[in-house]
């Protein structure tokens, strides 16, 4: 059994659709960061970092096996059932390349971009034209890789695309007013959402926790 904390944010619907693809039997734990639950002590156990997701593997090999980081609990996931990541080659390669520049590039870009684009209420626009660039760019590597593969690790879906869907998704419902054009314009992204987001999986994860 998975024991499984998260919340509503991309991070934490990353787990929520890999656990859904694989059919792992899970328990839900919703830890709202809204409340600053995850600073609970109960949870700082499972997550030293404070951040969700976080699972526990209470049938792990030598006992209970609690892990933080979603691109660390997406690999574990995959390793342990086989699926969603090749266990070599240049596709393993490719899909790990992906899910790190996802989990160290578009994800805490566009959480920053986010914050002072649309949530602070002080505007500073230095920040938010620094982080805007950055974003933009990083669309424009995305298309460009998707341009030439159906998926980010190759032919296959895998978890490099489960990590990114959430905050592309996230990013055509809040972002496209202050991004304009340079969201709009990237067809082989918007493809990409339409085959990845129509996954009966991916659709029961980006609800939970309800």
């Amino acid at each position: 059994m998975i024991e499984f904390y998260t919340w509503k944010t991309p991070n934490g619907r990353k787990v929520a659709i890999m656990l859904e693809e694989l059919g792992e039997p899970y328990r839900l734990h919703p830890v709202d960061i809204s409340k600053e639950e995850q600073f609970a002590p109960g949870f700082l156990a499972v997550s030293p970092n404070n951040k969700i997701p976080a699972i526990v593997d209470t049938g792990a090999p030598g006992g209970p096996l609690p892990i933080f980081e979603s691109g660390a609990i997406l690999t574990y996931l995959a390793e342990k059932r086989g699926r969603f990541l090749a266990a070599t080659g240049a596709e393993r390669f490719k899909t790990l390349e992906w899910l790190y520049w996802q989990v160290g590039g578009l994800g805490p870009m566009f959480g920053q971009f986010g914050f002072f684009a649309l949530m602070s209420k002080k505007k500073v626009p230095p920040a938010i034209d620094r982080f805007r660039t950055e974003v933009e760019r990083l669309l424009g590597v995305l298309e460009g890789r998707l341009s030439t593969s159906p998926y980010l690790g190759g032919e296959h879906y895998t978890i490099a695309d489960m990590a990114t869907f959430p905050w592309m998704a996230a990013a055509m419902e809040r972002m496209q007013p202050a991004l304009g054009d340079s969201l709009a314009q990237k067809t082989a992204i918007h493809d990409w959402l339409a085959r990845v987001g129509d996954r009966p999986a991916v659709k029961a994860g980006m609800k939970i926790p309800a």
